[in-house]
């Protein structure tokens, strides 16, 4: 499936080394609501949505659900700035193009192949929450890997609690967001906390008592802090996060996407496969 052009937006400052710049890629469908244009162009082909686009050039899109998100990261640039002018660069934002679930694993994958976080937004109405930017992570398969959810699906949930009690001071295998999470984490470490820009959460499926020690072991492993964590053990997580209001919920799980839709949070599925 064809997708629009890419389109890129940068905080107008030299970028540095990229080892050392966050790098954020977001589809155009995800940053502005291109829903009528997409159907356009699906319906009555390129030329019919080239002509629309051109006839309606002058007319501003309507945000879609990264925008929040894209506007918050920005706000935290500048506080990096005028923290820390040498920083220059740290948090350029490219926006790239495509959300359907047809194309977008594909392109997802894909991008996990060569090292890169990536998820699939997924189109709805969101009011911008207040910064700073907020960001929230699911554990297994999105922040850690999945080996325990592998467990759990060939041995249930006493196997999957009996090999985190044999592996608890074994740190949990990456996940594909962990990149991601450890940029954040190494910004978050340039403020105090009533003073960062950037805030950031793990709510996780897992429960506290039984297997989220081995998941705090894992973060205190990695150097990684969590502003908050949140072990749900099994219960929905809509209403936390309607609590937290975040600019970005990232999840493998789509009954977990759909929670947050349900209470306006705007979401980033995460595929464990293709």
């Amino acid at each position: 499936m064809a997708e629009p052009e890419s389109t890129v937006i940068n905080t107008d400052v030299k970028q540095k080394d990229p080892s050392e710049a966050l790098v954020i890629a977001v589809t155009t469908r995800a940053i502005f609501n291109l829903e009528e244009e997409h159907q356009i162009y699906l319906e009555k082909g390129k030329e019919e949505y080239i002509r629309h686009q051109q006839a309606n050039q002058d007319k501003p899109l309507s945000p879609g659900t990264a925008f929040a998100f894209i506007q918050a990261a920005q706000y935290a640039n500048e506080k990096i700035l005028e923290s820390n002018p040498a920083e220059k660069g740290l948090f350029d934002i490219l926006v790239l193009s495509n959300n359907s679930p047809e194309s977008g694993v594909r392109i997802i994958n894909s991008a996990k192949h060569y090292g890169v976080s990536a998820a699939l937004v997924f189109q709805q109405e969101v009011q911008a929450p207040s910064t700073p930017l907020r960001v929230v992570f699911d554990g297994d398969a999105v922040l850690f890997s999945d080996e325990t959810d592998q467990v759990f699906r060939e041995q249930g949930l006493e196997g999957a609690m009996q090999y985190e009690r044999v592996m608890e001071a074994v740190p949990i295998g990456e996940g594909p967001m962990k990149a991601f999470a450890m940029h954040l984490g190494k910004i978050r470490k340039k403020f105090s906390q009533e003073e960062s820009p950037i805030r950031t959460y793990l709510v996780t499926a897992r429960s506290g008592r039984d297997m989220g020690i081995r998941a705090i072991k894992t973060l205190r492993e990695w150097g990684l802090a969590i502003d908050e964590a949140f072990f749900m053990d099994g219960a929905p997580k809509g209403p936390i996060l309607a609590q937290i209001q975040p600019h970005i919920f990232f999840d493998d799980g789509l009954h977990n996407i759909q929670g947050a839709q349900d209470v306006g949070v705007p979401s980033a599925w995460v595929p464990t496969c293709c």
